[in-house]
């Protein structure tokens, strides 16, 4: 292996999300859902670059499988998502 293999490695920091007391249960598909509503919600209110935004991003992304984002995403496109998205 080269030297900056460990230097890159370092770049990256894997979390997965804290505890959270709405969902004590083991399925945390709610959990997924409700992160992601949140997100666009609070980017909605408070513009992209507000930085606790990125938390529930964070949160969404480590919980919901990729699949489930990209036709989250694709409703939220088509405007058939079964949330509202506004703050």
């Amino acid at each position: 292996m080269s030297e900056s293999a460990p230097a890159e490695q370092s770049r990256f920091v894997l979390q997965t999300v804290g505890f959270d007391a709405r969902f004590p249960n083991t399925n945390q598909t709610r959990n997924c859902f409700q992160n992601y509503t949140d997100y666009f919600k609070c980017i909605a209110a408070k513009g992209e670059d507000f930085a606790p935004c990125k938390q529930f991003q964070r949160a969404y992304n480590s919980l919901c499988p990729n699949e489930w984002i990209a036709k989250f995403d694709e409703q939220r496109e088509n405007g058939t998502f079964p949330a509202s998205l506004e703050p």
